[in-house]
């Protein structure tokens, strides 16, 4: 037997099995959050505002749920917004600061220099949130326009500096001297030579902005008035609001309140909307996982 197979064949020692064991121990802990949102979302709420949030309820059942889905035209539509909004602000993200980083690596651009410090500058100062809002409704007119659920997310610094850290690092300037050579422009350069070797980066970088665009709910809140353009997340915060305006309603009598007590699902309706909106990230994650760890640390040690 060579060295070489004895080296692949060697069996894992104790150390590799107590790392294993406290790797599961974490990961166990990690994850009981989310079994028990799972289970409090079919939890029976008499037993939620009896015995509090707990593993093994006494009675199951689907009503929050149920309140859920009710708004069941309105959630598809929302649902529509949301993924719309989520695919098109990460394509066009990745798109626009694909091109700004590969730029910024080219050492003959004569604005290398101004547009670092230009993308710099909104990361370290903001005008506010005053004076986005201004902006965006006064002098662009854009009240409750869907675009701006996707434009302010479209562009990252922290992004950029990932895309071009990654450029410099695993993209090697001989492949892209020898495509000058052959005759090829900075565009076919980048979209037929750069472009694909970025996957890594770009899948990693993807899936932060998909997250950001899918939990984003703040700007709905503050720019869309229309039923038709409102995203998932705040459609759902609205559900939560009217429950809780329903149960704290001071023109309801306090006997028929108490009488509500258990019977409205407020809790695992609660539940419910947070397994909704986490459901399709918690699909989607472990397609992107490889691409995720090796877009970030590919590129930190280079030899």
């Amino acid at each position: 037997m060579k060295k070489s197979d004895a080296i692949h064949t060697k069996k894992p020692g104790p150390g590799q099995y107590v790392l294993a064991f406290f790797l599961f121990l974490y990961t166990f802990f990690c994850a009981l959050p989310i079994i028990l949102i799972f289970v409090s979302a079919f939890t029976d709420e008499a037993v939620l505002t009896r015995e509090g949030f707990t593993y093994f309820p006494g009675k199951w059942s689907t009503e929050g749920f149920m309140v859920v889905l009710r708004y069941g035209k309105q959630l598809a539509i929302s649902y529509g917004v949301t993924i719309g909004v989520t695919l098109t602000g990460t394509l066009l993200g990745l798109l626009f600061m694909s091109m700004f980083s590969y730029s910024l690596t080219r050492k003959e651009f004569f604005l290398k220099k101004f547009l670092t410090v230009f993308i710099t500058i909104p990361m370290l100062f903001s005008g506010g949130q005053l004076a986005s809002y201004i902006v965006n409704t006064a002098v662009y007119n854009m009240k409750d326009s869907i675009w701006l659920l996707i434009l302010p997310g479209c562009v990252s610094t922290m992004n950029i500096i990932i895309l071009r850290t990654y450029i410099q690092t695993s993209v090697p300037e001989e492949l892209m001297e020898s495509a000058r050579i052959d005759g090829a422009g900075e565009y076919r350069a980048f979209f037929q030579i750069t472009l694909p070797l970025m996957k890594p980066a770009l899948a990693s970088v993807g899936f932060m902005m998909a997250t950001g665009f899918w939990n984003e709910w703040q700007g709905a809140l503050l720019y869309i008035t229309s039923d038709s353009k409102k995203p998932l997340q705040l459609l759902l915060i609205n559900i939560s609001k009217s429950i809780d305006i329903l149960l704290n309603s001071r023109n309801i009598p306090s006997s028929a309140l108490a009488a509500m007590q258990g019977s409205v699902p407020a809790n695992s309706a609660t539940m419910a909307t947070v397994l909704i909106v986490i459901g399709p990230i918690m699909v989607v994650y472990p397609f992107f996982q490889k691409y995720f760890v090796k877009g970030l640390t590919v590129g930190s040690v280079k030899g």
